[in-house]
């Protein structure tokens, strides 16, 4: 045989210098939940090993994050009061607001960036403005704007907009440059389904809508040509990079995306598969290290640049250790 393609697997060496796919610890970023609070700490039952810390809590995950060599976190915040308005995803006092200004002073290295979503803050749980019991798009947009614009105010380094209006990162940028942040990025959740993978995020985040679904604005996970045209729309309206969520179940839509899209590509590995991991790990029945590794190589190998995960920190590590990378 002339063609032997076991010839380029016979050492480590060997195989990690002819490897395609290649990621290292600056493309992690690590979601934490932020709430109103003093000196807590509160494990998500759903997500194993995972927590809602007060802002005077925080700032441990955050020296754990930056000691792991993980560069970039993204924030949720999980207000002490709701109403119909998501007034306190505005508010200057919010717990994003709050959260963003200590954060900064105390880490001022990390690199924060918001999701600016609504559905924390409702009271009904949607993640926009009713009418009757619909979601109604145009006046959405608003709030969303006025929420980013505070977050950035309150020292956000980029906003991730999740919500999936229509028109939501053409209302953010306008309303970012106009008040001269021209050079604050908008990551769009530009490809977001109609996930059950979202379960135990709903739990974390205490987001569960209180009537109904979010299949009237978040896609039907049956389509794929349908994401496209949302991610064409959003790097029209002025998006800096794309996210696809959920991450595991989508590989093909973060190929697709990658395809038709200049920018860059980001996937965001929901609760869901956090938790399955989990699970599954502590029954005996996968190594979790491996699982870990398995499926981030999977994204990138679909095509993402950055990567959105629970499992950040130990990713990194596993990069330390050579396992990944």
């Amino acid at each position: 045989m002339i063609k032997r393609p076991r010839r380029l697997r016979q050492n480590e060496v060997l195989r990690k210098m002819v490897r395609e796919t290649r990621i290292d610890k600056s493309s992690l970023i690590y979601p934490m939940f932020v709430r109103e609070g003093e000196g807590i700490r509160e494990e998500i039952p759903s997500m194993i090993g995972q927590y809602r810390y007060s802002v005077d809590q925080m700032f441990y995950e955050l020296e754990q994050v930056s000691d792991a060599g993980v560069n970039a976190v993204m924030l949720f915040g999980i207000p002490a009061h709701k109403d119909e308005k998501a007034s306190q995803a505005y508010a200057e006092d919010g717990i994003i607001q709050r959260a963003l200004k200590e954060a900064k002073r105390r880490f001022p290295d990390l690199y924060y960036i918001t999701d600016v979503c609504l559905c924390e803050y409702t009271s009904h749980g949607h993640c926009g403005m009713l009418c009757g019991s619909s979601v109604e798009n145009d006046s959405t947009l608003k709030v969303l704007a006025k929420t980013a614009l505070s977050h950035v105010q309150a020292g956000a380094d980029m906003v991730a907009p999740s919500d999936m209006m229509d028109g939501r990162v053409k209302a953010i940028r306008k309303t970012l440059d106009e008040n001269n942040y021209v050079n604050t990025p908008i990551m769009s959740y530009a490809v977001k389904y109609a996930s059950g993978f979202y379960a135990p995020f709903r739990d974390a985040a205490d987001s569960a809508p209180a009537f109904g679904d979010r299949k009237s604005y978040q896609m039907d996970y049956h389509n794929s040509r349908e994401g496209i045209k949302e991610v064409l729309l959003d790097e029209e309206e002025g998006a800096d990079i794309i996210m696809v969520k959920p991450a595991l179940a989508y590989l093909d839509i973060i190929a697709r995306a990658k395809e038709a899209t200049n920018l860059p590509i980001a996937a965001y590995s929901v609760s869901g598969e956090y938790a399955m991991i989990k699970a599954a790990a502590q029954k005996g029945w996968i190594d979790e290290a491996q699982i870990v590794c398995e499926t981030a190589v999977a994204a990138y190998r679909a095509g993402a640049q950055s990567y959105l995960t629970y499992f950040a920190k130990e990713l990194a590590g596993y990069m330390e250790e050579g396992r990944i990378g």
